[in-house]
């Protein structure tokens, strides 16, 4: 109903849930494009709600913690989202596969069926880490038939974040 009112009067909201394994730097993205710049975080226990307006839109977005323990609440949090972000540490090879049971298993569930999914490919800035393409075989998208696009970033210096809201503010349902 909020996005019909919202449509009518010229401002969209929508409800997206960010989620990946923990370190991967979701807390610093929602901080980035909050505050417009980086600051230091803390491991997120339990969940963070922001609101973030960009190009009179505005996302509210539940940043959910990734520690393993956490993990089988995120269930809780899938209703009512219209879109996906799931943040990758592309210097984190050894818990690549981790990360992509943990998004099948979201991908797959009913709630979250026709999400649209953002993946951010966090921590660009680091040598040698995981290019999108890598991550994109990784996580194996292809497999998925929702609309989607992966994304390189980095949350200390901003690179890539609004491209990700652009993309989400045309492919939300």
């Amino acid at each position: 109903m909020g996005n019909i009112f919202g449509s009518i009067f010229g401002k969209k909201r929508y409800r997206i849930l960010m989620i990946g394994l923990d370190n991967a730097g979701k807390t610093s993205i929602l901080s980035r494009l909050r505050l417009q710049e980086f600051r230091p975080t803390v491991p997120t226990v339990g969940f963070t709600v922001e609101t973030i307006i960009s190009d009179h839109i505005h996302f509210t977005v539940w940043d959910v913690g990734g520690q393993d323990k956490i993990r089988p609440l995120w269930r809780h949090y899938y209703t009512g989202s219209q879109g996906l972000i799931f943040v990758v540490d592309s210097s984190d090879y050894e818990r690549i596969d981790e990360a992509r049971r943990e998004l099948e298993k979201i991908l797959n569930d009913r709630e979250m069926r026709n999400v649209s999914l953002l993946v951010f490919c966090n921590k660009q800035d680091v040598v040698n880490c995981m290019q999108p393409d890598e991550i994109r075989q990784a996580l194996h998208l292809e497999n998925f038939t929702r609309p989607y696009v992966i994304i390189p970033c980095s949350a200390m210096d901003g690179i890539g974040l609004s491209e990700g809201l652009k993309w989400l503010s045309k492919h939300c349902k």
